[in-house]
């Protein structure tokens, strides 16, 4: 693969959720090692599946890769990242500080902000720190859905700019002694992003629009950010094999996508992978990511008897209230189906409010086109949290001195409000749901768990800056708990990667006493009939997925794989007609 050969000493293979990011990052890995290299491959992504990819159970250590000498792999671990952050910067104080401020500390720094500069910790020491990885060739990281990663990247940038700003030596990670402590090793991480010669930036996408158009989007803020060594990856280019018609609709759908990609795209070199019959699991399949796809006969099935949309949203018509949350796995589809099922519930004669908490969804494009009884919006950051600093600042500010305000002002600026504000906003829009039915196509699983999770961090941080708890946040765990308000829909597809997210999302669900009302299981084959081998080797891969989803859900749908990109309203409405 064209990536083993200009492989530089860090390489990072982010893009869109769903991708293949893991599977073109964990091949580059194995043709790097078989090429005699010493290779450490590491996960930041909090929904991490190389475990399963590389056939190999990992922890937060590297640890070999049976049967290929030379190959590490580790998962950065959020959660334990954030313990060891808490008590490095907490230990220094536990003799010398009275118990109750010592209690203090750890509530601030027990949010979802403290998780993410601890994870961040552990990445810059991978990056920035040479002798942390002197006894390997190359470091190549696995990194999270676009938004995550450009969070993650910005980060050195940020936290500096925190620091060098802060005069009163306190924020929402505690002292700021432990962040200025860490200033040298986070500016080398920034010199190592930006060097060509030593970090390679792989954008990774499919011959989709949306895929490519974040791709573009992801190309332009990493340039922005200084990152400029870029090459593109196309995973699962088809190529139709029979004059099927759906196979031949699916050829001219990537090769359309491909041809009106973004202008900012071309630019970049680029190698493209071919969609494989089977899925890419274990070593030997690594080898051959971009071998030529070859099967042998695969006889046209019927189409699987399996309920689609229309039942699904026939139940979720029958309160004409409430809130519906589309999750899963990136990339799998969670806006279109959100889009339709909105789209369908508006042309049913209710009102609905379709939006996102996904800072990389596009609801608005996806419907396209003005529905009547649909309003369709989405949460933006930065909307929200100069909103957010406003009030804070308009409400508490004149009740304290110069010093006071320029103290609130200071900690306003801080990464962790625009959680806190977007927290606001997510329950304001649960509320929306009192008067009609919302529609909400959220994060990918990680990003949608600490959201779940940040109310009680949340309640600490709106206190700790004197604003005031809204009725909407103060009910939102309720109402979320509520099985006649709030109907969670885990969407996957028929792959064993995004069906063990959505397992290990609905058992993180069930420890927030939430449980999923059903199960969506997007772009199959089983519907369909196909001639074409490929896809019908690649049907046949599905049955046990499908048979594991309806032993976990207690509703199923199956949406087909549709021939066109479901996008607008009428593709909509034909998906929920068709499956």
């Amino acid at each position: 693969m064209d990536l083993v050969r200009i492989a530089t000493r860090h390489l990072f293979f982010t893009g869109k959720g769903g991708v293949g990011k893991t599977s073109v990052a964990c091949a580059t890995a194995v043709g790097l090692a078989d090429a005699g290299k010493r290779v450490l491959l590491v996960s930041t992504d909090p929904a991490s599946n190389l475990d399963e990819v590389l056939g190999t159970s990992l922890g937060t250590r590297p640890t070999a890769v049976g049967g290929l000498p030379g190959l590490f792999a580790l998962n950065l671990d959020p959660e334990a990242a954030a313990r060891a952050y808490r008590d490095r910067v907490i230990g220094p104080y536990r003799e010398l500080l009275p118990p109750a401020t010592v209690k203090s500390m750890e509530e601030q720094l027990s949010g979802a902000c403290t998780v993410e500069i601890a994870a961040f910790d552990e990445f810059a020491r991978l990056l920035g720190d040479p002798s942390a990885t002197a006894e390997f060739d190359h470091v190549l990281f696995d990194t999270a859905p676009t938004g995550h990663t450009l969070r993650l990247l910005t980060l050195p940038s940020a936290w500096t700019g925190f620091v060098e700003q802060s005069a009163f030596g306190t924020s929402c990670l505690g002292p700021l002694a432990g962040l200025e402590k860490e200033r040298a090793l986070y500016e080398a991480t920034v010199k190592a992003l930006a060097d060509p010669a030593r970090t390679t930036m792989v954008l990774v996408t499919r011959p989709e629009s949306s895929a490519l158009s974040e791709a573009a989007r992801t190309s332009a803020e990493l340039e922005a950010l200084g990152v400029r060594n870029q090459r593109l990856v196309v995973n699962a280019v088809f190529e139709a094999r029979s004059d099927d018609p759906l196979a031949l609709a699916l050829e001219r759908r990537g090769r359309d996508a491909l041809a009106s990609m973004p202008e900012a795209l071309r630019t970049l070199p680029r190698t493209n992978l071919p969609l494989r019959a089977g899925a890419l699991l274990g070593i030997d399949a690594l080898r051959r990511i971009d071998a030529p796809v070859t099967v042998g006969d695969v006889p046209a099935a019927a189409p699987a008897g399996a309920p689609g949309l229309r039942p699904l949203i026939d139940a979720l018509a029958a309160s004409r209230r409430g809130v519906v949350l589309t999750m899963g796995k990136g990339g799998v589809g969670k806006t279109t189906l959100a889009a339709a099922i909105a789209v369908e519930l508006a042309r049913r004669g209710l009102r609905v409010h379709l939006s996102t908490t996904d800072p990389a969804a596009h609801v608005a494009d996806a419907v396209a086109t003005a529905v009547a009884g649909l309003a369709v919006s989405r949460i933006d950051p930065a909307a929200e949290t100069r909103a957010y600093t406003d009030e804070v600042m308009g409400s508490v500010g004149p009740q304290l001195d110069e010093k006071g305000r320029a103290l609130l002002a200071e900690d306003l600026r801080s990464p962790c409000t625009e959680e806190v504000a977007v927290f606001r906003a997510f329950a304001r829009t649960v509320a929306e749901g009192e008067d009609g039915v919302v529609v909400l196509d959220t994060a990918p699983t990680g990003h949608t768990i600490l959201l779940l999770d940040a109310a009680e961090s949340y309640h600490r941080e709106v206190l700790r800056q004197g604003s005031r708890m809204p009725e909407s946040v103060k009910q939102l765990l309720p109402r979320l708990r509520d099985p006649d308000f709030t109907r969670v829909l885990l969407v996957t597809l028929p792959e064993a990667t995004p069906v063990h997210e959505a397992q290990a999302l609905q058992e993180d669900l069930a420890r927030a006493e939430i449980a999923p009302f059903a199960w969506i299981v997007n772009q199959s084959l089983a519907p369909v009939v196909t001639r074409d081998p490929v896809l019908a080797a690649r049907r046949a891969t599905e049955a046990p997925y499908l048979a594991e989803v309806r032993s976990l859900s207690r509703q199923l749908a199956v949406v087909g794989l549709a021939p066109e990109p479901p996008r607008g309203a009428e593709r909509l409405l034909r998906l929920v007609a068709s499956s």
